[in-house]
């Protein structure tokens, strides 16, 4: 007694077919495809930044080598005992 039959869905298709008539039905559909759409592409949309972001730093990591310090590496203002040689050339 609780179940529908194929009879139940066409009288109530009939039943919204005469209320809202065709042309707005077709409207509706229409508009809900639309949204649908929209949204699946805000999904991707919303991903793909997300997944081009890691990648770029997966790659920028693993192309960067680190900086490396050398003994032959001067300071640009020199050792102590040059700045005090410069220091003294300059008061003579």
């Amino acid at each position: 007694m609780g179940e529908f039959s194929i009879w139940h869905w066409l009288i109530v298709l009939l039943i919204v077919i005469m209320i809202f008539g065709t042309k707005k039905l077709k409207n509706m559909g229409s508009d809900l495809g639309e949204a649908v759409r929209g949204f699946k592409q805000g999904m991707k949309e919303a991903d793909a930044p997300a997944e081009k972001t890691a990648e770029a730093d997966a790659a920028a990591t693993a192309a960067t080598p680190p900086p490396q310090v050398t003994a032959s590496a001067k300071s640009p203002l020199g050792t102590r005992a040059e700045q005090a040689e410069d220091i003294a050339f300059k008061a003579k």
